[in-house]
């Protein structure tokens, strides 16, 4: 199995230090378990398995395939981004926060479901499950967006596609949008990609929060 943990590593293109700093070890613990001075804990498989979706069959005999399933990961880059080696993306549940609104305000005291390691993306603030249809086929419900949150409605790149939170009727509607100008003053209007869903305008007023929506993963079970 120890030998399994550095081909795991490799696969994910991982030091040494990223992987240990995830399993909450130090490097040369992690050392000693890919060269098998030392075993792998309980709690480090689950990690491997629950949060880096290793499959636990090939963990422990090597047959089948190294991870559960593929997630088809689709990134929304701008030229002026700059993508990050490495990074772990905090996933939320918006029924766990109450809503991107206090999700956003207080981040720091809001406590992930999970993480997500992602490679080679640029800065994301976090990453939910989206719910509904109104991006399908582009999004399915149960599909996760990551995103970096914004500040200013007015910093957004019109055409690309938002995260939202609108008030109505006093309400927090959370939403993914492709987000275009409006031919109405004070409004912003919001296109969908299914084309059963009619294009909206939305007065900014009632938009409550914002994040540009930087990737998506979708997740192949393996059969």
């Amino acid at each position: 199995m120890n030998g399994r943990v550095k081909l795991i590593r490799k696969q994910l293109e991982m030091t040494q230090e990223q992987l240990a700093q995830r399993l909450g070890i130090g490097k040369a613990a992690l050392s000693m378990i890919e060269t098998g001075k030392a075993g792998l804990s309980a709690r480090n498989r689950n990690i491997l398995v629950q949060e880096l979706n290793v499959n636990p069959e090939w963990l422990e005999t090597g047959k089948g395939n190294m991870f559960n399933a593929e997630p088809d990961l689709t990134a929304y880059m701008h030229r002026t981004d700059n993508s990050l080696p490495l990074q772990s993306v905090p996933l939320y549940s918006i029924e766990g926060t109450a809503g991107l609104v206090p999700l956003f305000a207080d981040r720091a005291q809001a406590k992930p479901v999970n993480f997500i390691h992602i490679p080679n993306l640029p800065k994301c603030d976090g990453a939910i499950y989206i719910v509904g249809d109104s991006m399908y086929p582009l999004l399915k419900s149960g599909d996760i967006v990551l995103y970096k949150q914004l500040h200013d409605i007015d910093d957004i790149f019109w055409g690309d596609m938002y995260l939202l939170s609108i008030d109505i009727d006093g309400e927090e509607y959370v939403t993914v949008k492709y987000i275009q100008k409006s031919d109405r003053e004070g409004y912003v209007k919001l296109v969908s990609q299914n084309v059963h869903h009619a294009d909206k305008d939305v007065e900014i007023a009632r938009i409550r929060a914002i994040a540009l929506v930087k990737a998506s993963i979708r997740m192949n079970s393996i059969r």
